[in-house]
């Protein structure tokens, strides 16, 4: 990878923390986000060879907030050559017990915390050499499924949103990447009460990202199984999706 300076949103735990750690020891100049401004000390206080993190606390729902970070960022390191949007948070529930606040909090952060980022990213990083984005989604964004009624449809929102801007960004010279992990072991999956099929690691999938940045993919998804499982899902009629799900998670 030739790029030098990342951007990492959702950076202070689970996923984001662990690409920003893996860039750094790559060479990377890593700015990292996220309201956790002590765990973003901790990691920028880390040590990782040739590269560095250095912290950047923001709340990626505050849009003003987001545009003065970007300019910082830029205005310390020059650039902004690849950046991984990554901020989002997960609230199992369930229609019995529909919570509205629960649910606009996770489109508030997961839906518009991305928007936010894209709209201050783009401006700067078109027609940029090398320009990189990849927006973090989830499979439980390519279908409906029980207990993720927030969740799962600020993963597809996104999926449909990144999907709709590839095409724009290759006109723009921006390298525009989707990725949809399945179950990773962090802080949001410890919430599930339910068996997670081919759970991997943070460091697992944190490698796995870094070698499909690398790549010229569109979609990073993994682990291998739970992405062919979830695509099967995907095209699967209602009439046979549906019994599906219900055997499955035992629902009934």
């Amino acid at each position: 990878m030739t790029k030098k300076i990342a951007w990492i949103t959702g950076a202070s735990t689970g996923i984001g923390a662990e690409v920003a750690r893996q860039l750094a020891r790559e060479g990377y100049t890593v700015a990292v986000s996220a309201r956790s401004a002590d765990k973003l000390q901790v990691m920028a206080g880390d040590n990782y060879g040739a590269g560095r993190i250095i912290a950047y606390p923001l709340d990626v729902t505050d849009q003003s907030a987001v545009q003065q970070t970007v300019e910082k960022i830029i205005r310390d390191c020059g650039s902004i050559d690849l950046a991984m949007l990554c901020a989002g948070t997960y609230t199992p529930d369930d229609a019995e017990h529909l919570d509205v606040a629960a649910i606009e909090s996770q489109f508030r952060l997961n839906v518009m915390g991305t928007v936010h980022a894209l709209g201050s990213l783009l401006p700067v990083m078109r027609h940029k050499p090398a320009a990189h984005i990849a927006v973090v989604a989830s499979v439980a964004g390519y279908r409906g499924l029980p207990r993720a009624i927030g969740y799962g449809g600020t993963k597809a929102a996104l999926i449909n949103m990144v999907e709709a801007m590839k095409l724009d960004c290759d006109v723009l010279g921006i390298k525009l990447q989707l990725i949809c992990p399945g179950f990773v072991q962090t802080p949001l999956t410890d919430k599930n009460t339910f068996p997670m099929p081919f759970l991997i690691s943070v460091e697992e999938a944190g490698r796995t990202i870094v070698r499909g940045l690398k790549s010229n993919r569109f979609e990073i998804v993994f682990p291998t199984p739970m992405a062919i499982f979830m695509k099967v899902l995907r095209w699967l009629p209602y009439r046979l999706f549906f019994p599906l799900v219900r055997k499955i998670t035992g629902i009934m």
